[in-house]
């Protein structure tokens, strides 16, 4: 399997080059897979009927829910770990400390080491386009397959680039 990337070559319309032409890689999206899709495939592979998988996801998801509003890291078993964060403006001032510094509520999802391995071994095919829609070339990585740490704010190749795009961010851990 391979994750497949389109790149296509556009105008730019902000940036550092607006009017110039170049390639913007963005994911080919796949359809979404339905629910009963993947609790029958759990079943396949588990031997667990599909209507007790659904039960126990739903009774999980209801658990995560719960826990993760209360401000806690919460596993999610063979995935990884979600908690709830906030995005927020930073004050020098006691009295300027109120909710409407925050800018997002946000989901923070921290994937396992077998789901970042998983996403470091697999290649990434690139689709290039012109404008039109029109297949230019075909690309298969070659790359060291980095992946990023939203908790560490960097790739797993220690490059130690920020993930989040800047700002301050506030989480009650």
């Amino acid at each position: 399997m391979a994750i497949k990337v389109i790149a296509q070559r556009r105008v730019l319309k902000i940036g550092k080059n607006p009017g110039a032409k170049r390639f913007v890689m963005r994911p080919d999206l796949y359809t979404p897979i339905q629910e009963k899709k993947v609790f029958a495939e759990a079943s396949t592979r588990s031997g667990i009927a599909s209507g007790v998988i659904k039960a126990a996801w739903d009774a999980a998801g209801e658990v995560i829910r719960a826990w993760a509003t209360e401000g806690h890291s919460i596993p999610i078993p063979g995935l990884g770990t979600m908690r709830f964060s906030v995005r927020s403006k930073a004050v020098e001032n006691l009295d300027d400390v109120k909710t409407g510094l925050i800018t997002t509520r946000r989901i923070v999802f921290t994937p396992s080491i077998d789901v970042k391995d998983e996403l470091k071994n697999t290649s990434i095919q690139i689709t290039c386009l012109d404008e039109d829609g029109n297949v230019l070339k075909r690309v298969t990585s070659g790359d060291s397959g980095d992946v990023e740490d939203p908790e560490n704010g960097n790739t797993n190749g220690g490059t130690n680039q920020p993930s989040n795009g800047g700002g301050n961010e506030s989480n009650g851990d």
